[in-house]
């Protein structure tokens, strides 16, 4: 079913820049790394949402650590490599490694979801917070993820509005 922007999406997205040149999006739709970051976030969505079921059913219950824990392990790890396949596709995209201009204030607030990971990780290496510290800074890593995940799909929602809006009203374009 066709979605197309309503007025107000039209005006706004006539008062902001467009997230892309018409030769960024070139890039972006030509290069490989926009399949590999459309593949690896959904899966790192999943393992987040098994991963916070098992940390919140171990801080409910005290039962089932080491399933929580290596679920983190897993997320932990999914964020790295969404992290730097990211960071390669802004260099394609952008012609810069991180903190394109279009993407800068999510690249820095993935930075703090990496701190908070990376903190789990010392945590969990040095035995310093104990099993429910440590679940408490994977749970503040998690709500970090959670809004930075929402920063991406909110470009990508105006990627969508400035392709629509660089389109004819009648050609049928799906946003």
């Amino acid at each position: 079913m066709p979605v197309r922007p309503t007025p107000a999406d039209r005006s706004a997205n006539r008062q902001r820049p467009p997230l892309y040149t018409p030769e960024e999006r070139a890039r972006r739709d030509a290069t490989a790394w926009t399949l590999v970051q459309g593949l690896l976030a959904p899966a790192q969505f999943a393992a987040f949402a098994v991963s916070l079921v098992l940390v919140v059913r171990f801080l409910w219950t005290g039962e089932g650590y080491g399933a929580a824990t290596v679920s983190i392990l897993v997320k932990t790890g999914f964020l790295y490599v969404i992290m730097v396949t990211g960071a390669i596709w802004e260099k394609v995209v952008f012609g810069q490694w991180l903190f394109a201009p279009a993407f800068f204030w999510e690249d820095v607030f993935s930075f703090a979801v990496i701190a908070l990971h990376t903190a789990y990780l010392w945590a969990l290496w040095t035995g310093s917070a104990g099993p429910a510290g440590e679940m408490a800074i994977a749970l503040a890593a998690y709500a970090a993820y959670v809004v930075n995940a929402g920063q991406f799909v909110w470009k990508l929602r105006m990627a969508r509005l400035d392709a629509a809006g660089s389109a004819s009203p009648d050609d049928g374009v799906r946003a």
